[in-house]
């Protein structure tokens, strides 16, 4: 029965911020926000001293530079946010007999009859201070009888807090509270509850099933029950990743064909090189465009098994050219590649020459040892500067001796200067602003 389960939530609080205050103390205390630099950027992560400013997640950077003006604004660093999670995920796979990895940042652990060894509300609470020791993150967690009110009980009591709601509790915990609390409750679902006078789970438990059904659908049903404390999805063991992509949003809308090939080309490259180094493969390929009228258009394509540039590249560049229909400019393009599975790829007798294999191999060393772009497509560099008849400015060291010394009388030393002033992709010198995604 569902009274007799033990759930447990555990969420980090505010994590990409977390990490960046880890790595840099001063940041402490600071409003904080992760993405949002550009025009066009939307807040990815933002610390609690800048959420009292109203500043949320998913938010336009713009909006939030309004709100707050002394914000401290931080690209971030998603391989770093991943290894932080992968730590914390081996701490909890260690501990638990199962747990399911909702999020880069959130895990639910099935705890349902260990309470007869220890008590659950203390495993979590050492298993939480084990976490916060280990990694120097924080965390939060809820437990519950199941993974609404479990996930509930965890954002009642963040920052940096636990909560136990036992079966008994689980109504009077949840009837005060905002029907937005509820998990799956968006924009535009409030709205309309809203707009029916629930403001309130109570007021939301009082509504006929069938009432909710003929409003939101099977949406709708889904959410009384939860209003009502009723969830019975189970905890879904940990899987790999099935999937990984990556998308750019301009900071000016362009139907450049040219371009955008090209940068289709820079994140497939990008995309291949970590599936050789997870040494993994990829059946399927999928590209996103969304036209200046926010019109979303998606095209995939279940292909062979393969990691490699050349296949995948050929691949998304005629997906492309399904996809963009309309000749209207974009705004945004992405790249996703799906149906990973470990494995590495195989010598073909007449796709793929045995040469070409060994070309990838020695480009990944490069970049393992020398980082991502110390090696990159021609057509994804920046185009050298041109003068006023399209001639191509040739290189000049007496000039840039001349220029070096300028900034470095202007506190710049040469060092920072060298580092400033290696080969950029296409993307980061053309104003785009990237996020990757994982699944």
């Amino acid at each position: 029965m569902e009274k007799d389960r033990q759930i447990i939530h555990m969420d980090q609080d505010a994590f990409f911020v977390s990490v960046e205050m880890k790595k840099n103390p001063g940041l402490i205390g600071k409003p904080v926000i992760i993405g949002g630099g550009g025009d066009r950027g939307v807040v990815a992560s933002c610390s609690y001293e800048a959420r009292k400013y109203g500043i949320h997640s998913a938010m336009p950077g713009r909006t939030a530079k309004l709100l707050c003006p002394q914000a401290i604004f931080l690209r971030g660093n998603m391989e770093e946010y991943s290894k932080a999670s992968h730590e914390i995920t081996e701490i909890i796979a260690e501990r638990v007999p199962l747990f399911e990895k909702a999020s880069i940042d959130e895990h639910y652990i099935d705890m349902t009859g260990m309470d007869r060894f220890f008590g659950c509300m203390t495993f979590a609470t050492e298993l939480r201070e084990k976490i916060m020791k280990e990694t120097g993150l924080p965390i939060s967690f809820g437990l519950s009888v199941n993974k609404t009110v479990a996930k509930i009980a965890t954002n009642e009591s963040k920052p940096d807090g636990h909560k136990h709601v036992p079966f008994l509790e689980v109504q009077p915990f949840l009837n005060p509270l905002a029907v937005h609390k509820i998990p799956g409750i968006g924009h535009a679902t409030y709205k309309k509850l809203s707009e029916m006078g629930v403001r309130h789970i109570e007021t939301l438990t009082q509504i006929p099933q069938q009432l909710m059904f003929k409003i939101l659908g099977q949406h709708g049903l889904s959410l009384w029950q939860k209003a009502n404390g009723i969830d019975l999805a189970p905890v879904l063991p940990y899987r790999e990743r099935k999937s990984i992509g990556t998308q750019a949003t301009f900071e000016n809308d362009t139907m450049d064909i040219a371009k955008l090939k090209s940068i289709i080309t820079g994140m497939v490259t990008g995309l291949t090189f970590q599936l050789r180094n997870q040494k993994k493969l990829t059946a399927c390929i999928t590209v996103t465009i969304r036209y200046t009228n926010f019109e979303t258009v998606t095209q995939q394509e279940r292909i062979p098994y393969t990691s490699l540039d050349s296949i995948l590249i050929q691949k998304a560049h005629h997906l492309f050219e399904k996809v963009y229909s309309k000749r209207m400019l974009l705004r945004l393009i992405g790249v996703k590649l799906s149906h990973l599975v470990n494995g590495y790829e195989q010598i073909g007798l007449y796709d793929v020459s045995e040469e070409e294999y060994s070309l990838y191999q020695a480009m990944d060393k490069v970049r393992n040892n020398f980082g991502d772009e110390a090696v990159v497509k021609a057509c994804i560099v920046t185009q050298p500067p041109r003068d006023q008849n399209n001639k191509v400015i040739k290189y000049n060291p007496r000039k840039k001796k001349i220029a070096l010394d300028q900034i470095t009388e202007e506190g710049e030393t040469e060092n920072d200067h060298r580092k400033r002033s290696k080969i950029r992709s296409f993307m980061s010198e053309k104003g785009i602003i990237g996020a990757k995604s994982y699944d």
